[in-house]
C-alpha cells in the first residue's frame, strides 16, 4: 500500500553501475508528491536511469527505489506499471494501430469497457485540444506535434497517479514544442498528479516544472525550486549549464 504522506520517489542509499563502470554511489533523493520535477544535466549523467529505475526497467545494485512509500516490487511489475505513465522522446506509437488502439492499449488489456474508454478518450483529447476524427486515423497520417500529444494521451489513459516523461517534448520543432507544453500544462491543471520529466532544455525545465534536480555524473548537485535554482546556484558547474541555456 501507499503511503499518502511519503514522497512520489524516494532513493535511498542507491549504487548502479553498468559494464563495470559505477554510476551512483550511495545517493540519496526526494522527489516530491503532486508536483512537476525535472531532471536536468548533461548527456551522460544518469537522468534517464533514474527514470527506468523508477518503473522497475533495470535494477539497483544496492539502495532501495520507493513510490508513493512502497518499494519496488519486482515481483509483481505489472500491477506497480498501471499506476506509472510513461511516454519518451520517440513517443513510440505502433504503426499498424489506429491512434485510437495506440491511446487505448492499456484500457483494453485491463478490459475497461467501451464506454469507459470512450469517455476517456473523450476527456483527454479536450485537454489535449486534439480533434476526435484523428482516432480513426494511422500514426504515419498525424503531424509531429499531434503525434507527441497522442503519446502523451496513451500514457495518461489509466489515470496514473505518476507520469514519467523522458525528453518527451524534444522531438517536435520549437513552435510545435510551445504549443505542445501549453496542452500539457493544461493537462496538469485539470489533472493534477506527479510529474518526472528529464529534459536537456533548461528553458523547458526552468518554465514547467516546479522541483529541479541538477545533475552531474551519478552524482546530484542542487535539488530545490526552479526560482531558488537560477536565483542561487549551488556551484559552478550549475551556474554554467543556466548559462549555457538559449
Amino acid at each position: 500500500m501507499s503511503d499518502d504522506s511519503a514522497p512520489a520517489v524516494r532513493f535511498s542509499d542507491l549504487h548502479k553501475g553498468f559494464s563495470g563502470q559505477r554510476l551512483f554511489e550511495g545517493i540519496d533523493l526526494e522527489l516530491p508528491r503532486d508536483r512537476i520535477t525535472a531532471l536536468v544535466g548533461a548527456s551522460g549523467c544518469g537522468k534517464s536511469t533514474l527514470l527506468q529505475l523508477i518503473n522497475g526497467l533495470i535494477r539497483p545494485d544496492a539502495g532501495k527505489v520507493e513510490v508513493f512509500g512502497a518499494a519496488v516490487d519486482y515481483t509483481n511489475l505489472p500491477v506497480m506499471r498501471r499506476r506509472i505513465g510513461y511516454a519518451v522522446q520517440q513517443i513510440g506509437l505502433f504503426p499498424h494501430l489506429s491512434v485510437r488502439d495506440n491511446i487505448a492499449i492499456l484500457a483494453d488489456r485491463e478490459k475497461w469497457e467501451e464506454s469507459r474508454v470512450k469517455a476517456r478518450i473523450e476527456r483527454l483529447f479536450a485537454m489535449m485540444d486534439l480533434d476526435l476524427a484523428l482516432l480513426t486515423r494511422y500514426p504515419h497520417e498525424i503531424s509531429g506535434g499531434q503525434a507527441q500529444r497522442v503519446g502523451l494521451c496513451r500514457a495518461m489513459m489509466l489515470e496514473p497517479p505518476l507520469l514519467l516523461l523522458d525528453e518527451a517534448f524534444s522531438a517536435v520543432d520549437p513552435i510545435t514544442r510551445i504549443e505542445v507544453h501549453a496542452q500539457f500544462q493544461r493537462m496538469q491543471q485539470e489533472e493534477p498528479r506527479s510529474v518526472v520529466m528529464v529534459t536537456h532544455d533548461m528553458n523547458e525545465a526552468l518554465s514547467l516544472s516546479d522541483h529541479m534536480v541538477v545533475m552531474a555524473p551519478g552524482v546530484v548537485l542542487q535539488a530545490a525550486s526552479p526560482d531558488i535554482i537560477a536565483k542561487a546556484p549551488a556551484d559552478e558547474r550549475v551556474a554554467r549549464l543556466l548559462e549555457a541555456r538559449a
